[in-house]
């Protein structure tokens, strides 16, 4: 199902895990053809208001957001799922907001979580562990070297580059959903929708079919698949989800199908983006929305900024 893209909606920078900065994020959308790009990296604000100085440079409308980290731990399924939340620009001169915002965001990931799950693995996969298939303990600089804001990515970066574990399967036996080492990151379901409830954000579910899709994918070793996210979606719309991420690199044509009926079973806003972290395995533009239905979820931010101010 091919979809006009006028706006990439998903997008990380060097602020979470990218390999992009927000200027250069911005002016490679920009020789797409992308007329409106959403910053939306991994559990933080930081690299939103340089892509919007280079974006009104450029002519490219950068829409502010963040990929919130949610945790769970369920009998069928624990493991991080990702909320999108869009907001107003005028939000970020917003001290309040921001502050509440990071203090939410500061509760899912960090170096608490980081060393945890280090010492887990060496627990286990060290050359002193349980099942041993590192030749030497994991220590924290060899996550915290590739950035601050860690996530899996960092992790597997480590493992590859740094340990020279080029076994794509050994690497998710390690840092994998299905591993004994594994430890979730991200916030309660419940603080996520306390906040969706109480601030000028609009929440969208982020790559829900991405752990089903039929080919390679990045995310399918550590997202469910698409059955266990359905499982979930009444507590995604109880916490306040507004929209569906439907287009997107790692869903099917008949998953952005059901996708489609979904939203418009439960009244959901539809949105679109690449997920973009690097130049090659995932570049910007790839997926994205129409101008419509940027326009849709540009009254619904608009909306929420009135509700609130």
């Amino acid at each position: 199902m091919k979809n006009e893209i006028f706006a990439d909606l998903h997008n990380h920078t060097t602020a979470s895990d990218g390999d992009f900065s927000p200027n250069a994020l911005v002016a490679a959308a920009k020789e797409k053809g992308i007329k409106a790009l959403g910053i939306t990296d991994h559990d933080t604000l930081g690299g939103i208001e340089k892509a919007i100085a280079e974006g009104e440079r450029a002519g490219v409308e950068v829409q502010p957001g963040v990929e919130i980290s949610v945790r769970f731990k369920r009998p069928y399924f624990t493991g991080t799922l990702h909320v999108l939340a869009y907001f107003s620009r005028e939000r970020l001169s917003d001290k309040g907001f921001c502050s509440r915002f990071e203090a939410l965001l500061a509760g899912g990931r960090g170096e608490g979580l980081v060393r945890a799950r280090i010492e887990k693995i060496n627990r286990i996969f060290g050359p002193g562990g349980s099942s041993p298939l590192l030749e030497r303990d994991l220590v924290y600089e060899d996550i915290s070297v590739y950035g601050e804001n860690v996530s899996r990515r960092h992790f597997a970066l480590a493992l590859t580059e740094g340990f020279g574990l080029d076994d794509k399967e050994i690497v998710n036996r390690i840092i994998g959903n299905d591993s004994p080492a594994y430890l979730p990151s991200g916030v309660a379901l419940a603080a996520v929708g306390e906040f969706i409830r109480n601030e000028p954000v609009v929440a969208v579910l982020a790559h829900p079919a991405a752990g089903s899709f039929p080919g390679e994918g990045h995310y399918k070793e550590v997202l469910p698949p698409v059955e266990t996210v359905e499982k979930l979606m009444p507590e995604f719309l109880d916490a306040g989800v507004q929209g569906l991420e439907v287009f997107y690199p790692g869903h099917s044509e008949v998953h952005q199908k059901a996708l489609l009926e979904w939203a418009r079973a439960h009244g959901l806003l539809v949105t679109g983006g690449s997920d973009c972290h690097d130049v090659t395995q995932r570049p910007p533009g790839v997926c994205g929305i129409t101008q419509e239905q940027f326009l849709i979820l540009k009254e619904a931010v608009r909306n929420e900024d009135v509700k609130y101010s």
